[in-house]
């Protein structure tokens, strides 16, 4: 984490998505980087960039979150405020989810003996900072909320997909949406395996 301006991890509340307001969350998404993609990668069908539009794939996240509903019983994520104002996201569902998560190309699933398909793991699979709030630590609060997050709601364990660049490689801001190896390490995360190169699993079963 970057010492050049104030860190504040420690100042962050955080709610379930479906206690914000739809317009909060649009503010942490911005118009570049995640607010392109609304958190659909990994569950629109085909290539996202074919197959949805921007307008399409905004409609899924509202419905997913159900933002503006505080008595909705289900919801795809957290949002993070620093006094009172929106500054980050983090996507935490049942991994049944996430139907493009894994293959060669994102996370091999080769070597595991577990279903696939139980809805009782969870995943943290997107973590947005705001805009002018980035590198003062609102990914490290938003990865140790999901935990409870996602025990209260029933969840068995909850996965991450972190990635960590090679010596002398950089990873990019957009590619690290997934967060990193050393924020979910920090929230207590443990290593499980190292599928690829750059990518890891890492856990924590309740």
């Amino acid at each position: 984490m970057s010492t050049s301006q104030e860190l504040i991890d420690d100042k962050l509340t955080f709610r379930p998505a479906n206690e914000a307001t739809w317009e909060e969350l649009q503010a942490v998404f911005g118009t570049s980087d995640a607010g392109q993609c609304h958190c659909q990668r990994f569950k629109a069908p085909g290539w996202i960039w074919q197959t949805t539009t921007d307008a399409e794939r905004a409609a899924s996240l509202r419905e997913q979150t159900n933002c503006d509903n505080p008595d909705a019983r289900t919801t795809s994520g957290i949002v993070a405020y620093l006094d009172d104002e929106p500054v980050g996201w983090c996507s935490a569902e049942p991994r049944t989810a996430y139907p493009k998560y894994f293959g060669r190309t994102r996370v091999p699933w080769a070597g595991r003996n577990e279903d696939k398909e139980d809805d009782t793991v969870w995943v943290v699979s997107c973590l947005v900072t705001r805009v002018g709030y980035r590198r003062r630590g609102v990914t490290y609060g938003l990865a140790r909320a999901t935990i409870d997050f996602a025990r209260d709601r029933g969840a068995r364990a909850l996965e991450a997909y972190p990635m960590m660049p090679q010596a002398g490689k950089e990873v990019t801001w957009g590619e690290l949406h997934v967060g990193s190896y050393s924020v979910f390490e920090e929230a207590g995360f443990t290593e499980v395996s190292h599928p690829t190169l750059r990518r890891y699993v890492m856990r924590i079963d309740f």
